[in-house]
């Protein structure tokens, strides 16, 4: 009864994500997409001394996976759940035979799909354009897994507190422009200054790009890096889990 019931609240979610389509653009089309324009810029693509020998592309391909798991986190989570709890769809499934639990068990996954789905078609238009596939699988998978950790445990936090899906919606995007900004999407994290990018390591935005570059790149992420993942998965996802509202 429950893996049947997982697995018509995982195809149901998957249809309604797919029905939204400035959501499944954000989320799943536009890292490609700004993969591909950047690509498309000869300087992006060229490889210099000051960046140790690699491209500013090469730096955008982590910010770009990033990007996809911020969306999700921040732009998907917060309005979808606070929204259900506003319109009673949780406090109904509470007392079916479906529990409001294995909404979660439904949800993370899709939304890790979708951001894995983003990561494979960004590293193949990455590498029409130049951009050599990550060196490090294992760490990779790694950082990867503890990025969509931590930022799936702050957007679960967010949608735990807000009251409203307006206001899960606002929450969010005010959140994911900051963590956006220290994760180096406007500013290379190796381009700006140092005491910025000591600042973004400690956030998960910024420690998820850097331990993704590192791995990428064929080196095991930095131990600061993904202690910082591993503290905020764990502190946000158990404040998640003690303040959530089914009703």
């Amino acid at each position: 009864m429950t893996t049947t019931a997982l697995r018509r609240l995982a195809l149901t979610e998957t249809k309604l994500f797919l029905r939204d389509p400035v959501g499944a653009f954000f989320s799943l089309a536009f890292p490609v997409v700004l993969m591909g324009i950047l690509g498309a810029i000869p300087a992006m693509r060229r490889h210099t001394a000051e960046l140790h020998g690699h491209s500013v592309l090469d730096l955008y391909a982590p910010i770009l996976a990033v990007f996809a798991l911020l969306t999700l986190a921040m732009n998907g989570l917060p309005p979808l759940l606070a929204g259900y709890r506003e319109k009673g769809v949780l406090r109904r499934l509470s007392v079916s035979p479906v529990r409001p639990a294995l909404l979660l068990g439904a949800l993370l996954p899709l939304y890790l799909g979708v951001a894995v789905v983003s990561l494979i078609l960004v590293t193949i238009v990455g590498q029409i354009c130049g951009v050599s596939l990550p060196q490090a699988i294992p760490s990779f998978l790694l950082a990867f897994l503890l990025s969509a950790a931590a930022l799936f445990g702050l957007g679960l936090l967010v949608a735990a507190v807000v009251p409203t899906g307006k206001a899960g919606n606002a929450i969010g995007a005010t959140l994911f422009f900051p963590l956006m900004f220290f994760s180096g999407i406007w500013i290379p994290r190796d381009s700006g200054p140092g005491w910025l990018r000591r600042i973004g390591d400690f956030t998960p935005s910024g420690a998820a790009v850097q331990s993704l570059q590192d791995a990428w790149q064929g080196h095991f992420p930095h131990g600061v890096d993904l202690l910082t993942l591993g503290v905020f998965a764990l502190v946000t996802a158990g404040a998640a889990a003690k303040l959530f509202r089914w009703e």
